[in-house]
């Protein structure tokens, strides 16, 4: 009589291959190492980048030169850009800026969607949000640094060219480190705007016109109701709160930079929000 005696060999390789594979568990950490990995595989990330550095020093300084020049020929020149500083004339360009950090804020979530590669982040991150919140911390943190240098830059060169004018001001001036750190908070934010449109909209033609339409056509829509309408919804619009941050001088019609931080924080919150809920309420 013979007995068969079991082969466990198998189930014992088995074992000691899951022993010795090493485990490779989710952390934020990691999460924001590989978003930021992605982001700078991206070539449009250096060259939006450098766009937005390149509007922001760029049209600081003409603007600069343009206020030097009728003032020294005596030219005519509208109330606005006369009251001017250097603070304001080198912060011109954030309007352009703003435009580049906030459409490839876009490009970073929702150029994902486009090409179907959001499946395998997602299939890596079951758990979705930490995908979101690593995107929207590793570009805002991204955007924060150049919309900083590219401010202080900017004026560093314009006052010197507005040097004995009405708008001449130094960084030792009342506001003015306040007013170049709120223009690099300022476009972090609209950064992280875009990143969270990118997301909860799923489409980079959608993305960039929700973000265009948001900064720059509701205000001028808004302008063109009664005075009464525009004091009471404009300055809660989310460029004109951001603008306030960065701006040296208020009035009746403006919020103070806190207030305008504020306003501008609840907006980007509600941005981030709204694209959280898609995120995990529906596929990708």
């Amino acid at each position: 009589m013979s007995t068969i005696t079991p082969d466990h060999a198998p189930a014992t390789a088995e074992v000691a291959a899951d022993v010795a594979r090493p485990a490779c568990k989710v952390t934020g950490r990691r999460v924001l190492r590989s978003e930021w990995a992605k982001l700078w595989s991206l070539r449009s990330t250096w060259i939006t980048l450098g766009l937005g550095l390149l509007f922001l020093v760029a049209f600081g300084l003409i603007a600069a030169a343009q206020y030097r020049s009728r003032i020294t020929s005596g030219g005519h020149m509208d109330p606005d850009f006369a009251s001017a500083s250097a603070v304001s004339l080198s912060l011109f360009g954030t309007n352009f800026a703003q435009l580049a950090l906030g459409v490839l804020g876009v490009l970073v979530t929702a150029g994902e969607y486009s090409t179907g590669m959001i499946r395998s982040t997602l299939a890596a991150v079951p758990r979705r949000l930490p995908v979101l919140w690593s995107k929207a911390a590793v570009f805002g943190v991204v955007a924060l640094a150049v919309g900083t240098a590219g401010a202080f830059v900017s004026f560093f060169f314009a006052k010197d060219i507005v040097a004995s004018t009405r708008a001449a001001m130094t960084f030792s001036d009342p506001g003015v480190v306040r007013g170049l750190l709120g223009a690099g908070l300022y476009l972090a934010l609209v950064a992280v705007i875009g990143t969270a449109l990118g997301a909860l909209l799923r489409s980079v033609a959608g993305g960039i016109s929700v973000l265009v339409a948001a900064l720059m056509l509701v205000p001028g829509l808004v302008s063109l109701l009664p005075t009464s309408w525009q004091d009471d919804i404009g300055p809660y619009l989310p460029s004109n709160a951001g603008q306030a941050m960065f701006a040296l001088h208020h009035d009746a019609s403006t919020l103070a930079p806190g207030a305008g931080l504020a306003v501008f924080l609840c907006w980007t919150l509600l941005a981030l929000v709204a694209a959280a809920y898609r995120l995990v309420r529906s596929d990708a």
